[in-house]
């Protein structure tokens, strides 16, 4: 009996590992992922990010503010949040950033809490930085009545 319990379990353990490394394998296939402009946000030569520019307006209610200077090498984790080094309330007045949104410290029931809510702490998730890329599919969409451009 007990031997069929260990055989059990090390071959779900030799699965998994299979599938795991397996799935290393056909992701990477020889693809450089650092030059993916999901993965390292801008891409040189292909999109003109500068460092500082003019916010672009909004197209619709609510919308997130877009992000109008480059964040490669921004760490988000769950213990560092480098958006938060300059936006955050205690330090937006010196380094002269939008100071991060008092809804971003409330929690989904609308309690008002000390930190920055889990739900709103991986900043890019919702902020994107702004960009002057060529769209990759056709789009037709309008901005709402008073928005954009």
């Amino acid at each position: 009996m007990k031997n069929h319990v260990l055989i059990k379990a090390l071959s779900q353990g030799m699965a998994a590992l299979a599938l795991v490394v397996s799935g290393m394998v056909w992701a990477a296939n020889g693809v450089d992922f650092s030059q993916s402009p999901e993965v390292s946000g801008t891409q040189e030569g292909a999109i003109h990010m500068p460092k500082e520019q003019e916010r672009m307006a909004l197209n619709y209610v609510n919308q997130p503010p877009m992000i109008p200077h480059s964040v490669d090498g921004y760490q988000v984790t769950t213990n560092t949040n480098r958006c938060l080094q300059c936006h955050g309330v205690e330090s937006y007045r010196t380094t002269g950033s939008p100071r991060i949104s008092p809804t971003h410290f409330m929690d989904s029931d609308g309690k008002v809490l000390a930190e920055v809510s889990a739900s709103r702490y991986f900043c890019l998730q919702c902020h994107v930085p702004q960009t002057n890329a060529a769209p990759i599919v056709e789009n037709t969409f309008t901005p709402s009545k008073g928005f954009g451009k």
